[in-house]
């Protein structure tokens, strides 16, 4: 009897940790270690292509918002805000590109820049770092891992972090603690094994300070360099 209902326990157990907001990361098939290098984001009359982030309204959607304006943006659809490869050529895959000694200037300027240099946001200019620490949770966050499986890519991008306004917030998937609130979506994308060109898209809803509840999208496009 005891045997029976540990046997039916199990799966319980099981489909309870699913369903309990916590995921572990959509990391499969081949890892792609090295840089992910930036097309500069470049406006157009649908919008934006290339590298772009956007903001998405609490209560809106990721396929149709309603969409933050960023007054800054060079774009006619002011929700798209394109960005501009940093120093590192774009994102390391395997490693970290965390923030300065000194994150902010005296008017709370983000200055991280190795992933994309700092875009201005309503003023004040916002950047992007990985962090072994969280620098807003505290939380542990691993490295950033993207995989390629018949030409998809999946993968994490816990330590993904905004600075901007003396302020952080973490803009990973899955989030520090392994959740997804929100509208906080996996990792996704395509790679060409032939060219080496990738798209990568991904959402994260902020948890906490001035922008709770709203939600980033952000697109990354380029072409892949492998560590040699």
């Amino acid at each position: 009897m005891t045997r029976r209902v540990a046997l039916i326990a199990v799966p319980l157990l099981l489909a309870a940790a699913c369903s309990s907001g916590h995921s572990s990361p959509d990391v499969s098939g081949t890892p792609l270690v090295g840089t992910f290098r930036l097309t500069a984001g470049a406006c157009t009359a649908a919008g934006a292509t290339g590298t772009y982030f956007r903001m998405i309204d609490p209560g809106g959607t990721i396929e149709k918002g309603k969409f933050f304006g960023n007054p800054d943006s060079a774009c006619e659809d002011k929700s798209f805000t394109v960005e501009n490869a940093g120093t590192d050529g774009g994102l390391v895959t395997g490693t970290y590109q965390p923030d300065p000694a000194q994150p902010f200037d005296a008017t709370g300027n983000a200055r991280a820049a190795q992933i994309a240099r700092p875009s201005s946001f309503t003023a004040i200019k916002f950047a992007i770092s990985t962090n072994a620490k969280d620098p807003q949770t505290k939380h542990a966050a691993p490295a950033p891992q993207i995989s390629v499986k018949d030409g998809t890519l999946s993968g994490q991008i816990t330590a993904w972090s905004a600075a901007w306004n003396n302020q952080y917030f973490n803009q990973g998937s899955p989030k520090p603690d392994g959740s997804r609130p929100g509208l906080t979506s996996p990792l996704t994308g395509t790679y060409d094994a032939k060219t080496h060109a990738f798209v990568i898209t991904w959402a994260s809803q902020v948890v906490g300070g001035p922008f709770n509840g709203f939600t980033g999208y952000w697109q990354l496009q380029g072409t892949f360099a492998p560590t040699q």
